[in-house]
């Protein structure tokens, strides 16, 4: 896993402006309680990166199993950050107010602990089905499994709205899905 830069950078400054964009005051409060957390384990990490991202290594073989709190909230870059917690403010408006704080709050932790439990399952039955290794040691940060399922969960109450990824109209019921397999595409790491 790659060093990233520490420190205000253009994705860190501007993921700020949009937030005073939309204003403090319209952000509910576990969505922008939840930015502020990311963003502070950004300038000053609990830890390095190779300390906290998740693997079947570190979590299952080694039983380092606070990797699987730690890893949501820790990003590779301010690029990373910039695009997860933009997504978190959109997300977060439309469901926290949907759903309502409390509710919300316990989605979000639960989510957040069970997209690494997914994560290491399947990149365990990857390791055991190609009978290849390297699986293992694949090691992933961010909060973007915990978005995906933000979005499915904000279309299952959203039903009927056409979303656009990368200027096509897709029905948001599929979006998510056509969305995941475009990023990796894209960007397999």
């Amino acid at each position: 896993m790659e060093r990233r830069q520490r420190g205000v950078s253009a994705g860190l400054l501007l993921l700020l402006y949009q937030i005073y964009q939309v204003g403090f005051q319209n952000i509910p409060s576990v969505t922008l309680a939840v930015l502020v957390l990311n963003i502070f384990l950004f300038l000053s990490p609990l830890r390095p990166l190779t300390e906290v991202c998740l693997s079947v290594n570190e979590a299952v073989h080694r039983q380092n199993w606070q990797r699987l709190l730690l890893a949501p909230f820790h990003h590779a870059d301010d690029w990373h950050l910039y695009y997860n917690m933009i997504s978190m403010l959109w997300k977060g408006i439309m469901l926290e107010r949907k759903l309502k704080s409390i509710w919300f709050a316990y989605i979000i932790a639960v989510f957040s602990v069970l997209i690494g439990v997914v994560y290491i399952v399947l990149e365990f039955l990857l390791v055991i089905i190609l009978d290849d290794p390297s699986y293992g040691m694949n090691c992933g940060v961010g909060f973007s499994g915990v978005l995906f399922a933000l979005k499915v969960l904000n279309n299952h109450y959203n039903p009927g709205r056409v979303s656009s990824v990368f200027g096509l109209p897709i029905s948001s019921r599929y979006a998510c899905w056509v969305e995941l397999v475009a990023i990796h595409l894209i960007s397999p790491g």
